[in-house]
């Protein structure tokens, strides 16, 4: 074994020496080759999986990343992430250089809703992307919460300390933040196991024809424009949204929404689907609003009313991670969304 090799020994799904695996993580300036034996009772569980639950500090992606480069060999062969591993197997990974998790603090207003020892929920404004991301380094709410404090989980992943779900970025309200590791994994496991709740008010253009309906059409990424998602009946994921109108206006309605699923722009492509576009959303078949629009007078030059999504994520109920009580916050609606609302009641009501 070289100088710049370690070899860990699993047992039982266990690493015998945790804290020289932890270490060796902790100071690695890559190119380390690490080597793990695979446990008696480990069976069939794919090796991106394994490492990921293994190699914290990496993130899923730059494993697979990593095996599909011939990084990572079991019993000296190159093969899939998805590769069903056995007991007794020799997983040999060369660690790659550590990537700068330095993030930029900024003071970015935040509306903190509520906040103790464990979680932070924030009604989270429009314009504000979640975590950074490629193209996208500085102006996030992860930047705001480092500037805001040094309390927060690890993240499920790079650059997202604290991050549990995301809304997206000109989505609002409720969005909670994990201020410690064991708060992070038992929100994320109430969120993977859909024990939380997030209800949602969207402004929709029409008017439904049924008070309340559940959309359930498969959703998967678009096939010819990648940043876009669609119903997907045969490719896509299962993907249920429940949906309730709560006001009638000529030409538009304002919906209550829940979401039994957690696909990308789940809500945005229902409505679309069913032909009740989110007001706003140019992606997903939405206009922008006017006031001249809304009030049926002649065109004019003005910024619209609603520039954006009007989709705002009303309310959040969850387990507290520390106290188990069941807990529901409700984020105001935002300015934007308020205005349109007491102009459709001024002169689009059907009242």
């Amino acid at each position: 074994m070289s100088e710049n090799e370690i070899q860990l020994c699993a047992e039982d799904d266990k690493y015998q020496n945790t804290s020289e695996l932890a270490e060796l993580l902790k100071n690695s300036k890559g190119g380390e080759r690490l080597r793990l034996r695979v446990g008696p009772n480990l069976k069939h569980r794919r090796l991106d999986q394994y490492l990921n639950g293994r190699l914290t500090t990496f993130s899923r992606t730059t494993l697979q990343k990593l095996i599909k480069e011939k990084q990572v060999l079991v019993d000296n062969k190159a093969v899939k992430p998805s590769y069903a591993l056995n007991s007794g197997e020799s997983i040999s990974i060369i660690l790659p250089k550590p990537v700068s998790k330095e993030i930029t603090p900024e003071n970015i207003p935040l509306n903190i809703m509520y906040e103790d020892d464990d979680i932070i929920v924030i009604n989270k404004q429009k314009d504000l992307i979640v975590h950074p991301a490629r193209g996208y380094k500085t102006g996030t709410l992860v930047n705001a919460l480092v500037y805001y404090t040094q309390n927060l989980s690890s993240g499920s992943e790079d650059f997202r300390p604290g991050i549990v779900h995301r809304l997206d970025r000109n989505t609002t309200g409720a969005i909670i933040v994990a201020k410690n590791d064991e708060a992070q994994w038992k929100l994320s496991d109430q969120f993977q196991k859909r024990t939380t709740r997030k209800t949602y008010k969207a402004i929709v253009q029409g008017n439904p024809e049924l008070d309340a309906d559940m959309i359930k059409n498969n959703i998967g990424v678009h096939p010819t424009i990648r940043e876009k998602q669609a119903v997907r009946p045969d490719e896509g994921k299962e993907a249920i949204t429940v949906y309730k109108v709560l006001e009638r206006f000529r030409g538009f309605a304002l919906v209550e929404i829940n979401i039994l699923t957690g696909r990308t722009h789940q809500i945005r492509v229902h409505m679309n689907h069913i032909k009740h576009p989110i007001v706003g959303d140019n992606m997903y078949g939405g206009k922008d609003a006017y006031e001249w629009q809304i009030k049926d007078i002649e065109p004019q030059p003005q910024e619209p009313i609603m520039g954006r999504p009007a989709l705002h994520a009303w309310k959040l109920e969850i387990d507290h991670p520390k106290t188990q009580k069941r807990m529901t916050f409700a984020a105001d609606l935002p300015e934007d969304m308020e205005n349109m609302l007491e102009l459709l009641r001024e002169v689009r009501s059907l009242e």
